[in-house]
């Protein structure tokens, strides 16, 4: 197709690392819940639901980390090949390792390691090309199909085996797929370029035993909350819900107080405050998908097609599907506008407001007992309408208000955004019940469409504010 053969080796690493984390994701919440003689933990559903969207939201503040790291400590080559090593470790102990010690080993080096992967996988894409290179946002359409491929195939595989053979051999697969990956990338890493060898900004040696100090000080001051009970798992989602809104906060004051950050820099972060609160508000609800949407394709849909029950995970593919299938009509569609597309703050508008309105789908099936499988695929359509509204551009926004001096800050309040919103997807789950489906995704899909409303109404002083910035 034209373009460098390494964008090969990583678009096959995060096909096979999508696969192994949406696989695992998907039969990750029934792990928990479905009682032990079906092969699960016996955790109540709703802490269960909790620990996955605190699971979810940790994943993107572990790449703040794995961004530090990258930068400071080892550069993104070796950072994303520990983080892959780190992702198969932590599949393999979900797999082998009996009940809740492999969990916890499981989920925490899986989302440290798919942290640090995020963090550097597509600054390495980025190495393969001149900044002026024409192939290079082609390149970029061809790995993220990577992404989705191995997001539509992860669920469907894993839920099969889980259906047919236990939770184990499941869990077994989504290590085989990160190893197939990692095998690849061994044999092939030799070909990147030298850049993603150097570490950008080193730290250096004398401060060693510094960070060295606050790493301990962090383990331990979670140790002695984790064994006196001030965290635990009913409230880990409510846990990272703050530390996402603390370390914003941080970052915004750091940014809009600093020195080397001009006046019309400092406009763009201001613009950007609206822009982090829609995006968490739209990943809230969308990030449920593994959540509550998990429990309601468990007890709710009606997944008998011709005689044999489709798997829970299955209904988690329909996401992937949508977005492989309508991206490129997207994209031609903007192109085709041109100077006539709606501003980002009104696109994110558009998708706050087609996130609710897929809440509001669930409304008309409240009354009825079974609901038809391809309901829940409508649902996921509107959503996936909304994220590709906000989610692609959200990224691109970022890179083009973040101050000079600031890139990496900017990046980081943008996975905070996520963060919050996927931790809150766990956080709300714990309100979900089958006797309160009509209010839970009544009043969720009417405050979230007032969001985007009130991100509508202010899109044009927000534009504004963005100085230059389409």
């Amino acid at each position: 197709m034209g373009q460098p053969r390494p964008l090969a080796n990583l678009f096959s690493v995060e096909l096979w690392e999508r696969f192994s984390f949406y696989g695992m994701q998907g039969i990750l919440a029934i792990y928990m819940y479905f009682s032990a003689t079906a092969g699960g933990l016996g955790i109540d559903e709703g802490v269960a639901l909790s620990i996955v969207g605190a699971y979810g939201g940790s994943v993107y503040i572990f790449s703040i980390l794995g961004a530090l790291v990258s930068d400071r400590l080892l550069g993104p080559e070796k950072t994303l090949f520990g983080s892959a090593v780190m992702i198969m470790i932590g599949h393999l102990a979900l797999a082998l390792v009996p009940g809740v010690p492999g969990l916890v080993a499981g989920l925490l080096l899986v989302a440290i390691g798919s942290g640090g992967l995020k963090a550097t996988a597509a600054t390495l894409v980025g190495s393969l090309y001149d900044l002026q290179d024409t192939r290079r946002d082609a390149g970029f359409s061809i790995y993220y199909m990577g992404v989705n491929i191995g997001g539509l195939f992860g669920p469907l595989v894993t839920g099969f085996a889980q259906k047919e053979w236990g939770f184990h051999l499941g869990f077994g697969l989504a290590a085989i797929g990160m190893a197939v990956g990692l095998t690849q990338y061994l044999l092939t890493r030799r070909s990147l370029p030298r850049t993603v060898h150097v570490v950008p900004d080193p730290l250096p040696r004398s401060k060693y035993p510094l960070w060295a100090a606050i790493a301990v000080v962090v383990v331990l001051v979670v140790l002695i909350l984790v064994l006196t009970g001030a965290m635990n798992p009913g409230n880990l989602a409510t846990i990272m819900v703050s530390l996402s809104v603390v370390g914003a906060v941080v970052i915004f004051t750091l940014l809009l107080t600093s020195e080397k950050v001009t006046g019309d820099e400092r406009s763009r972060v201001v613009a950007f405050i609206p822009l982090f609160v829609g995006t968490a508000a739209f990943f809230a609800l969308f990030q449920q998908q593994f959540t509550v949407i998990t429990l309601y394709s468990d007890t709710r849909l009606d997944r008998n097609l011709f005689g044999w029950e489709m798997p829970i995970s299955w209904a988690q593919s329909f996401n992937p599907f949508f977005i492989i299938t309508l991206a490129p009509l997207f994209a031609a569609l903007w192109t085709k506008l041109c100077t006539r597309q709606p501003t980002t703050p009104k696109k994110f508008a558009l998708g706050i407001m087609l996130m609710g309105a897929a809440f509001l789908l669930f409304l008309p099936m409240v009354p009825v007992a079974s609901v038809p499988v391809l309901w829940i695929a409508l649902i996921m359509l509107v959503a996936t309408l909304g994220e590709l509204s906000l989610s692609p551009v959200g990224l691109s926004l970022t890179t083009k208000l973040a101050p000079a001096a600031f890139p990496v800050m900017m990046m980081a309040l943008y996975n905070l955004s996520i963060a919050l919103g996927t931790s809150l997807s766990g956080a709300l789950a714990q309100f979900y019940s089958a006797e309160t489906e009509g209010a839970y995704f009544g009043i969720l899909g009417a405050v979230t469409i007032a969001i985007g409303l009130i991100m509508l109404a202010i899109s044009k002083p927000v534009h504004q504010g963005m100085r230059g910035v389409l």
